[in-house]
C-alpha cells in the first residue's frame, strides 16, 4: 500500500533514504498555479480573480519538457534540485518545488509545483539614472499562450537613441532545449538585426552544445565628458559565430567543458555630419578567427533568501566557476590586423560563518597585435554580505577596472549609471576606475496589495577614475555620495525583480550638479 503525503508526510522517506533504497520514479504530476492564490486571505478579491482569468498559465507540457528526469528512472535528489533551479530561472515562474507525494516501498511519485508570474506588460515604462530619463511604450509578453515564449514590440527613448524594437524568443524551440531568438530594431541612428539558434549546456551533466549567432547593426556611438555629450561617430558592426562544445558531464562535484568555434567580427567607423568627434575617429577592425575555450563549474549551489532579491528563492553558487577563450585571427583569413584574442572570467564564493559570505570575481579581455596589448581590460569585484538581524543585512562591494590601449570607440566611465548614484550619467572617464559601495538594507513586513515586498536602504558610494580619456578629459579625483532608497521587490511580475527609488546626495558637488539626484530604475538585484 502506497504512503501518501496527505496521509502522513513523515511516512515518506527523505531524499537521502529514497536514493539509498534505489527508489524508482513513478508518476510525475505537474501542478501549475495561478499568479494569485485566491485561497489566501488578501488575494481573494475581484482584482486578483480577474488577473488570474486574464493570465494564461504555463502549460504543463512546457514544465514537463524541462525536467531532467523521467518516469521509470532511479530517483536522484541532485537532479530534482537542479531541475528546480532551472525552472526558477524562467522569468514566467515565481517559484518551483518538486516533492515526493507517494511511496509504495519501491516507487516514488513526484509532484512538480510551480507558480506563475504576471507576464503581460502593456503600457508606459519610466526610469531615471544619472540625471537622464528613459521612456518606453511597449507590448511585451514573456509567456506567450503559456508556451514560455517571449514576444515584444517596444518604442524606447533613452539618453543615446530612440528605437522601435521587435523581438521573438523561444527558449524551448520545437519542444527541445534549443533556444531561438530573433530581433529587429529600427532606431533614429541606424538599425540592428539579430538571430541566434543555440543548444546550451542546459544542465551540469549535459554532454554537448552547439549554436550560431548572427548580428548586423548600424548605430551612433556617443562620447561623454563630465556628464555631457561632446562627440558622436557612426558604427557599423557585423558579428557572425558558429560554436560547439563537449563535456564529460558531472564528475566528483565538478564539470569541465571544452568549447570551440569560428568567429567573424568587423567594425567600421565614420563621422556623423553636423557633430564633433571629440577625439580621434576609431580605426576600422576586422577579425576572422577560430577559437577554443574551457569552462569549469563546481556543483556547490545553495538556496537563499534576501541576498540579492527580496523574499524570493535565490539559487546561489557558493563555489568556483570560470571560463577562458583563446583565438587567433591571422591576416591570411582576412583579419585586419593579425591578432591573438583572449578573454577569461572567474568567480568564487565562500561562507565565512553562518551570517557572513564573501564573493569575488575577476575578468580580462584583450588582443595581442603589432607586438603589444590592444584593448586590454582587467577587472575585479568583491561582494560582502552580513546578515545583521532577521530583517536587516549589511552589503559592501569594491570593484576596479584597468585598461591598456583601450579601443577608441570605447570609454571607461563612472557616474550615476555605473554605481556612483549622486552624480550625472558618465560624469568621469579615464583609463581605469574604482568604486566602493556600502549599504545597510532593511526588510519590512509590508506587502502592499500583495504585489510588492517593501525594503529600504541607506547607502554610501565613493569612486574615481584615473588617466586621460580619449576625449582628453581628466579625472575630478575621488567623488562621494550618501543616500537613502526604497526597494519594491516584485513577487508577481516577470519584468524586473526590484524597483529602485533613490535619493542620492553628492558630497563633492560642483556648481553644475544638482544637490539631489533622483533615481528610479528596475534592476534584477537589490
Amino acid at each position: 500500500m502506497a504512503v501518501r503525503a496527505g496521509d502522513d508526510p513523515a511516512a515518506i522517506p527523505s531524499a537521502e533514504e529514497l536514493e539509498a533504497r534505489g527508489a524508482k520514479i513513478g508518476r510525475i504530476k505537474v501542478v501549475p498555479s495561478d499568479v494569485f492564490d485566491t485561497s489566501v486571505e488578501g488575494e481573494d478579491g475581484w482584482f486578483y480573480r480577474a488577473a488570474n482569468k486574464l493570465h494564461i498559465n504555463t502549460r504543463p507540457s512546457v514544465i514537463r519538457g524541462q525536467l531532467l528526469f523521467e518516469e521509470g528512472e532511479t530517483y536522484s535528489d541532485r537532479l530534482v534540485r537542479e531541475t528546480e533551479r532551472n525552472l526558477r530561472a524562467n522569468p514566467y515562474l515565481y517559484d518551483a518545488t518538486i516533492v515526493p507525494v507517494a511511496y509504495d516501498g519501491t516507487t516514488v511519485d513526484l509532484e512538480v509545483r510551480t507558480r506563475d508570474t504576471w507576464t503581460l506588460n502593456p503600457g508606459l515604462n519610466f526610469s531615471r539614472t544619472g540625471g537622464e530619463n528613459e521612456y518606453a511604450v511597449q507590448i511585451q509578453e514573456k509567456n506567450l499562450l503559456g508556451r514560455g515564449q517571449e514576444f515584444q514590440v517596444e518604442w524606447e527613448s533613452d539618453v543615446e537613441r530612440t528605437a522601435l524594437t521587435f523581438l521573438f524568443a523561444d527558449p524551448h524551440f520545437l519542444r527541445s532545449y534549443t533556444q531561438l531568438a530573433i530581433a529587429y530594431s529600427d532606431a533614429d541612428d541606424g538599425d540592428t538585426k539579430y538571430f541566434r539558434l543555440h543548444r546550451p549546456f542546459y544542465s551540469l551533466d549535459t554532454r554537448w552544445s552547439a549554436g550560431t549567432t548572427l548580428s548586423d547593426s548600424t548605430f551612433d556611438t556617443e562620447r561623454w565628458e563630465y556628464g555631457e555629450r561632446v562627440g558622436r561617430f557612426q558604427t557599423e558592426a557585423q558579428f557572425y559565430e558558429l560554436a560547439g562544445g563537449w563535456s564529460a558531464g558531472l564528475r566528483n562535484g565538478w564539470v569541465q567543458r571544452w568549447t570551440w568555434g569560428a568567429t567573424y567580427s568587423e567594425s567600421r567607423f565614420a563621422p556623423v555630419p553636423g557633430y564633433e568627434l571629440a577625439g580621434p575617429l576609431p580605426t576600422d577592425r576586422k577579425f576572422v578567427y577560430p577559437w577554443v575555450g574551457f569552462e569549469l563549474v563546481e556543483d556547490a549551489f545553495q538556496e537563499r533568501e534576501n541576498q540579492d532579491q527580496i523574499r524570493r528563492t535565490e539559487d546561489v553558487l557558493v563555489g568556483l566557476s570560470g571560463w577562458v577563450r583563446l583565438g587567433y585571427a591571422p591576416e591570411t583569413l582576412g583579419s585586419e590586423p593579425d591578432a591573438v584574442l583572449l578573454s577569461a572570467y572567474v568567480r568564487d564564493g565562500v561562507d565565512l560563518n553562518p551570517r557572513q559570505s564573501l564573493f569575488g570575481s575577476a575578468w580580462l579581455s584583450g588582443r595581442y597585435e603589432h607586438g603589444e596589448i590592444a584593448n586590454g581590460i582587467l577587472g575585479a569585484e568583491a561582494r560582502f554580505y552580513w546578515t545583521t538581524s532577521a530583517r536587516s543585512k549589511f552589503f559592501g562591494s569594491v570593484s576596479g577596472t584597468a585598461t591598456e590601449q583601450l579601443d577608441e570607440n570605447q570609454q571607461l566611465t563612472l557616474g550615476g549609471d555605473t554605481g556612483l548614484r549622486g552624480y550625472p550619467f558618465a560624469y568621469q572617464a579615464g583609463t581605469s576606475r574604482a568604486l566602493l559601495t556600502l549599504e545597510q538594507r532593511y526588510y519590512t513586513k509590508w506587502y502592499p496589495f500583495r504585489l510588492f515586498h517593501v525594503a529600504g536602504a541607506a547607502f554610501f558610494d565613493a569612486g574615481r577614475t584615473w588617466g586621460r580619456d580619449v576625449t582628453g578629459a581628466e579625472s575630478f579625483g575621488l567623488l562621494k555620495n550618501v543616500g537613502i532608497g526604497l526597494r519594491l521587490g516584485s513577487s508577481r511580475s516577470a519584468f524586473g525583480n526590484v524597483v529602485h527609488i533613490d535619493l542620492a546626495f553628492p558630497l563633492d558637488r560642483e556648481t553644475d550638479i544638482d544637490k539631489v539626484q533622483f533615481v528610479v530604475e528596475t534592476k534584477g538585484q537589490f
